[in-house]
């Protein structure tokens, strides 16, 4: 019989939840359309309304400000737009401004135009060059509309904690609006909307151990709002028609609990196991180049280059290895390619980078396994300057 596997790709998405298993389970048996207004869908309609509360509780939020979507890629494709609305009167963003250290879905530019796109650089440590950012505010022309930056919160391949409090000090200096990529800080960062100073947030469930197929759009206030992506019978506040995923977005809800009831003890778990880890490495591979290392990080990410192993190399050998881990960000149809965070970086992208991240069923033996797997990959990797 083959060993077990061994899962290290948390930040790709998260194995359910006990509590979001069991909320989706319960939540099998609220048949109701929640837009009823009978008995069995005012029942499901109760359940997403709890969910609501509870996802508006991991982002430090009010209930009415969250928007449920399909997922983290649909909340931000309908937010980043030039149309809003401020109640009732158009208002124009103009231009949109992101971290060259982006989520391919904020990268695209949503529905602006890619010439109303502007990328913002980061240092070579990863963090966004806030001067670079106010240089570019300081330059834009508010008679065309209002700015908007999207700066995201934890980098999904390297971990790093971004400065959005000081990001948002700047944007709000110059009359701008800021949007906020928080998929990979929620259950690992206490998030408060109001306090980091953004006007929206972006939430995804599985990857905090919820369903798949569901992510809200959290906003600060309800009068500014951006103008619907999916029209039709009104749901969401009219925000974001058809009828709601009402198991995702109750299991979505459930983990969101968890999540906030458990941070503290996760992370200190995580944080133990992680140190562990990348001890380790070094002791197996001394030259093991690990990311972010020199700022903030969040507790589960160990982004890395082995040198003399390229990065689709090294995943496809781990892989046989029985231990799952990626090549960078897993959400670009299964391809490895080369990091833009890399790249934007500074760094040598041709060998890539691994990622591995940990969470909350991550266990110490899992780590000694990892460990050994990735010493036996390292020393048989081509001496440098060979090709792998």
């Amino acid at each position: 019989m083959a060993p077990p596997r061994l899962y290290l790709d948390w930040n790709a998405t998260s194995p359910l939840h006990p509590r979001a298993r069991d909320a989706v389970l319960c939540a099998m048996d609220l048949f109701g359309n929640p837009n009823s207004v009978h008995r069995e869908g005012r029942g499901a309609r109760a359940a997403i309304e709890q969910a609501r509360r509870q996802v508006a509780a991991l982002a430090g939020a009010d209930s009415a400000n969250v928007i449920f979507t399909s997922g983290a890629t649909e909340a931000a494709n309908m937010v980043l737009t030039p149309d809003f609305k401020m109640g009732r009167t158009p208002l124009t963003i103009s231009q949109l401004y992101y971290s060259a250290v982006e989520h391919p879905a904020v990268r695209e530019g949503g529905r602006f135009a890619k010439e109303q796109t502007t990328e913002i650089p980061v240092t070579q440590a990863g963090v966004v060059d806030v001067d670079a950012l106010g240089t570019l505010l300081a330059a834009h022309d508010a008679s065309t509309g209002l700015p908007m930056i999207a700066v995201m919160l934890v980098n999904n391949e390297t971990g790093i904690v971004q400065p959005v409090t000081e990001v948002a000090n700047i944007v709000r200096a110059h009359g701008g609006l800021l949007v906020v990529d928080a998929v990979q800080a929620a259950g690992r960062l206490e998030l408060d909307i109001n306090a980091l100073g953004a006007d929206f947030m972006i939430l995804s469930s599985h990857k905090i151990g919820g369903p798949k197929g569901a992510g809200a759009l959290v906003t600060r206030g309800e009068a500014l709002m951006p103008r619907p992506l999916i029209h039709g019978g009104g749901q969401e506040k009219g925000h974001r028609s058809g009828t709601e995923n009402s198991l995702a977005v109750i299991g979505f809800g459930a983990a969101a609990e968890a999540a906030v009831a458990e941070l503290e003890t996760r992370n200190e778990a995580i944080s133990a196991v992680r140190d562990r880890l990348e001890t380790g490495m070094r002791g197996a591979a001394p030259d093991v180049v690990i990311y972010g290392t020199e700022g903030q990080r969040v507790s589960n990410t160990t982004f890395f280059t082995l040198p003399g192993l390229k990065a689709e190399t090294g995943q496809i050998a781990f892989d046989l290895e029985g231990v799952a881990l990626s090549a960078g960000s897993a959400c670009s149809s299964g391809k490895v390619g080369e990091s833009h965070v890399l790249v934007a970086m500074g760094r040598d992208p041709k060998l890539g980078a691994l990622r591995i991240s940990l969470g909350f069923a991550t266990t110490e033996e899992e780590i000694d396994k990892a460990i050994s797997v990735f010493a036996k990959i390292a020393a048989r990797r081509k001496p440098a300057g060979e090709a792998a």
